[in-house]
């Protein structure tokens, strides 16, 4: 489809979208939740198989390698013994004090072939596979002061994203590592990246702004570098306008060089010019945590509505719709629905259209068979 009838017929799904609203009592409930959908997949939970004695910690980093079937995870080193009962492993697992490697590598039966990264990272956030098969990892904050007091080493690690080779060789890293700042020096708690076809390189900043009465100063921006790091510039600001944002959560981009930003904390997908010029917004998708493209489809992973963070009367799960008119055509449930986080945050699509979901509250990664 032609840039200009996709732009047209984006918009008018967005009109219609608004015209089916509800009277909202809220700006959260802008249209009618799209709970109610086939599930063509059946699912086997959890998959994958660590070495023995390793367990899954939390994890939302999931990515497809560019043979189209292997799977690449970041995990969080292994559950932490310490939550609180009734308290999301979100904030407590981690991969402080860890030596084990974070970054794994499986091939489509679930078989472990490869792993790397150990002691490099605190919080990794999301991973993906550029054009080359290079693997880009994302920490998303250094280590805070329960995990100082543990682990004191580990003062100066995070707010980073690094590019390996698909041996784990570092070939990049963007941000200073444990300073939390603004390009081109630092990043400030980088959620996700991709690699546009020419080598651009954009980083979503700003995991803490998606509560109402975040500081005015709290980072919520997109970043873009060249292929070499070389900084572009920045584009948005905390806030609920166009091209502004409440934890730009994940980024994907489609055919046209449009941007998808999960804009969770507003409960929407920004669709974005690559210069950060608003084209429209999805509502329909729920409260997006994780965004994925494939083959002209739009997978978007909601891990909280109805529960952490509000979004009354949207069920969580995995909602799936089409690129070109913005129609929602499917939801993989959320068998769980915990009051915390839970579901996939983080997901993938192999070639054969199998999704992947990486879940933070069950510490599992998921796949979903069509």
């Amino acid at each position: 489809m032609a840039p200009a009838n996709r732009l047209k017929m984006l918009l008018l799904i967005t009109v219609a979208a608004m015209t089916l609203s509800t009277p909202a009592s809220s700006a959260e409930s802008d249209i009618q939740p799209t709970n109610d959908l086939p599930n063509p997949y059946r699912s086997i939970a959890p998959w994958g198989n660590l070495p023995e004695g390793r367990t899954w910690g939390a994890l939302n980093a999931v990515a497809i390698d560019n043979d189209g079937e292997s799977v690449w995870v970041v995990n969080r080193c292994g559950a932490n013994p310490d939550v609180p009962p009734g308290v999301s492993p979100f904030t407590y697992d981690s991969c402080a004090g860890s030596t084990l490697p974070p970054v794994l590598k499986f091939d489509s039966s679930g078989k472990l072939l490869k792993s790397f990264g150990a002691g490099m990272f605190i919080f990794p956030h999301k991973i993906y596979v550029d054009r080359e098969g290079n693997v880009w990892v994302v920490d998303a904050r250094g280590a805070n002061e329960r995990e100082l007091s543990k682990h004191p080493q580990e003062k100066g690690k995070g707010h980073i994203v690094v590019k390996f080779d698909r041996d784990g060789k570092v070939l990049l890293t963007l941000g200073k590592t444990g300073v939390a700042g603004n390009p081109p020096d630092a990043l400030t708690e980088p959620t996700s990246v991709l690699v546009a076809p020419n080598g651009d390189i954009f980083i979503t900043e700003g995991h803490s702004g998606q509560a109402i009465d975040a500081p005015p100063n709290t980072v919520a921006r997109v970043s873009r570098f060249a292929r070499d790091g070389t900084f572009i510039g920045s584009f948005g600001q905390l806030g609920s306008g166009p091209g502004e944002f409440r934890t730009p959560h994940d980024i994907a981009m489609d055919s046209l060089g449009w941007l998808y930003v999960a804009d969770r904390g507003n409960m929407r997908i920004q669709i974005l010019y690559q210069d950060g010029g608003f084209i429209t917004e999805w509502k329909q998708f729920g409260r997006p945590s994780g965004v994925y493209i494939r083959n002209d489809m739009l997978y978007v992973a909601d891990s909280e509505s109805n529960g952490v963070a509000s979004h009354p009367g949207w069920k969580r799960g995995i909602r799936i719709g089409s690129l070109k008119d913005g129609n929602v055509l499917y939801r993989i449930p959320d068998p769980l629905e915990m009051k915390g986080t839970s579901a996939a945050e983080g997901l993938a699509v192999d070639a054969m259209g199998n999704v992947y979901g990486a879940e933070v509250g069950p510490r599992q990664l998921v796949k979903h068979i069509k």
